[in-house]
């Protein structure tokens, strides 16, 4: 079978590579109809060392099950499922909390040679009754990329909104302007969100943050980007920050922009040692919380919305490539050419 391996920072290859097969007998093997490239993948696109053996890239995807270990209950052959980015068991201490990305026996897609990556033909689903989420609608087209999106990018944004404590009539921020943060953006506006501020400078993605229900937009950066959100705010800045970003800088204007009393919620895999500035956040009492979201805690939420069209979260695909095609998929995201990118193999 196709599948994508990156061998180093810039260098995506789609070889052939042994068919997945069951392994386990709580696996499932599931035929990949789509995936895409998350704004994560491009952190090893720009540093990942020589790996000799290549890594396996995707974490996300829809697709239909070939076949089932004979421990499995919960999923059979034929079903259309969503993948999440995480394995889970689905019956340990955290899973049953609803934190499935800390299950005692899971671990992520896209990592190593023995679980795969979702940017392939095929892949072999462990703990398969605790991961794949059987969906009651067919192969629709039209929803193929919201779907998609539950797998990780709605999900993770929707994690932002509620670990910052987005509620009903507050004033809110996203830093970001990926696909994450408009994920997350399209999450406070169905939170109940009265203020939305973008922060970014792409005018495609402020054109669509602005679709989804931003009020307004900064554009400035650094102590610029504070100041602006202050004035917006009446001086004292929003309740709830979603930082989808993952820099220092974009968690230091997270912090800068919180008013007393708030919290942010950091989606963004973070790329710096520690959570500037300690001081500041002590004394005005803000809550800093969020991590890898639990993404198949909020697919029972969120699918409704998304089957009756309240929300429509796959308008953030605005580019398709061919599995063969997957290197420049990379390439146009990285140079800010698309914002998120679909996988058809």
């Amino acid at each position: 079978m196709r599948a994508t391996i990156m061998y180093r920072a810039g260098d995506v290859r789609v070889e052939t590579v042994p068919d997945a097969k069951l392994v386990n007998p709580t696996d499932a093997l599931v035929r990949i109809t789509r995936a895409c490239i998350c704004g994560s993948d491009l952190w090893p696109y720009k540093d990942l060392p020589p790996t000799p053996n290549g890594r396996p890239m995707g974490h996300e995807a829809i697709g239909v099950v070939e076949a089932v270990g004979k421990e499995v209950r919960k999923v059979k052959k034929g079903d259309f499922v969503i993948m999440p980015f995480a394995y889970s068991d689905g019956t340990c201490e955290f899973c049953h909390e609803g934190l499935q990305t800390a299950c005692v026996h899971g671990g992520f897609f896209g990592f190593s040679q023995d679980v795969g990556g979702a940017q392939a033909e095929a892949l072999r689903i462990p703990l398969a009754d605790g991961t794949l989420y059987p969906l009651p609608v067919g192969q629709d087209e039209a929803l193929l990329p919201s779907l998609l999106t539950l797998s990780d990018v709605m999900g993770t944004g929707h994690h932002a909104a509620v670990t910052a404590r987005v509620r009903r009539g507050s004033k809110v921020a996203v830093v970001g302007d990926g696909a994450v943060g408009l994920c997350g953006l399209i999450a406070a506006k169905r939170l109940g969100a009265e203020q939305i501020i973008i922060l970014g400078r792409h005018p495609a993605r402020i054109a669509l943050a602005r679709a989804f229900g931003a009020t307004d937009v900064v554009s400035e950066r650094g102590e610029e980007a504070t100041d602006r959100v202050r004035k917006l705010t009446g001086g004292h800045g929003v309740h709830s920050v979603l930082e989808s970003v993952g820099s220092e800088q974009a968690m230091v204007t997270a912090l800068n922009i919180t008013r007393p009393g708030g919290a942010v919620g950091r989606v963004g895999v973070p790329h710096y040692q520690g959570i500037p500035p300690s001081e500041p956040t002590f004394y005005k009492n803000i809550t800093v919380s969020g991590g890898p979201a639990p993404v198949r805690a909020y697919i029972e939420e969120l699918l409704p919305d998304v089957l009756e069209g309240r929300i429509q979260p796959g308008r953030v695909f605005d580019s398709t490539v061919s599995l063969d095609e997957v290197p420049d998929g990379y390439r146009a995201m990285d140079q800010r050419k698309a914002i998120k990118v679909m996988v058809k193999p």
